[in-house]
């Protein structure tokens, strides 16, 4: 049983750093360049945000630091010699367990109540089996339409444009795998003014076995670098390996979701604001105060939740 602690740490509200010379007088249009199988909208309202300058990539790619490349494909594949896997002869459900149900419905739930939830491995490219199979269900990119949009007073966010049911994948959150020097270095090396986007994924498995994962999407990501955080979100995060021991971060829906509503994840690894265990406390003075050592202030919460706790997290494991 894995131990999840993904955590993003927050300087700054919003969801993007803004570049002022790139303002596109626009309505609407394809973020992602063609690069997903469904146009990933964004719509500028009018005085709003200017249009982020940064490279599309629906996948992770190898970063400094990072001493395996994302998308090679490292991992056995199984023997089936059908279109689809079933759990009786396929050693890829044998070895790691069925993840997902016919429909591709993620089935281990529980992750939406405890910090908890067990290793996510899907057919690869070395597996015989279809694209059909139900064991591929990250892999298979973005289905659902999404469209990026400006907020109130979060910056830019992430709404969609259909209902969404639960257990549903929904995106990645994709960008630069890096090492831990490179992600200290990058958060370092911030102005107070900038955004960071640095995600920070720890998975335990035993007493001793630590597997972190760090994640930047700021200057190479997808859709998923723009959703904002909650106290009460809807999405939770799941690591899930396909061909590479690298993880992917997927995002799924907690609960049933409606259409026209934003889509948040915690940025601290819990749901339902029950954070997994061994997670830096976001109301902790000591921390706040060491933050402030580091050049780098809590910023206020703006989810609007019943149970907000006021200010956005902050990991400072990575800045120690």
């Amino acid at each position: 049983m894995f131990v999840l602690h993904p955590s993003r740490s927050v300087c700054s509200a919003g969801g993007l750093m803004e570049t002022p010379d790139m303002n596109m007088n626009i309505d609407s249009l394809d973020l992602s360049n063609g690069l997903e199988s469904v146009p990933v909208l964004i719509r500028k309202s009018s005085g709003a945000l200017t249009i982020p300058v940064f490279q599309y990539s629906p996948d992770n790619i190898q970063g400094p630091g990072c001493t395996v490349d994302p998308s090679e494909v490292t991992l056995p594949g199984c023997s089936c010699i059908s279109q689809l896997c079933f759990p009786e002869t396929c050693s890829c459900l044998q070895t790691h367990g069925q993840a997902y149900n016919s429909t591709g419905t993620l089935l281990n739930l529980s992750r939406t109540h405890s910090g908890y939830c067990s290793p996510v491995f899907e057919c690869n490219a070395l597996c015989p089996c279809s694209d059909s199979c139900s064991n591929r269900v990250v892999q298979g990119g973005l289905r659902l339409r999404l469209e990026v949009f400006s907020t109130k007073n979060r910056g830019w966010g992430v709404r969609t444009l259909e209902a969404i049911p639960h257990g549903t994948f929904v995106c990645e959150y994709a960008g630069e795998v890096i090492s831990f020097e490179e992600a200290r270095r990058r958060q370092l090396a911030q102005r107070s003014e900038e955004n960071n986007y640095i995600i920070a994924v720890r998975e335990h498995a035993g007493m001793d076995s630590i597997t972190e994962t760090f994640v930047d999407p700021a200057m190479a990501g997808n859709v998923g670098r723009f959703l904002n955080h909650s106290c009460q979100p809807n999405l939770f995060m799941q690591p899930v390996r396909v061909h590479s021991v690298v993880p992917r971060l997927a995002l799924f829906a907690g609960r049933n979701i409606d259409a026209q509503e934003e889509l948040t994840f915690d940025y601290s690894g819990g749901y339902s604001n029950q954070p997994p265990v061994e997670l830096l406390s976001t109301q902790s003075d000591a921390a706040i105060q060491a933050s402030r050592t580091h050049g780098l202030q809590r910023k206020e919460c703006r989810c609007g939740g019943n149970n907000c706790v006021q200010l956005l997290p902050l990991d400072l494991s990575i800045l120690n």
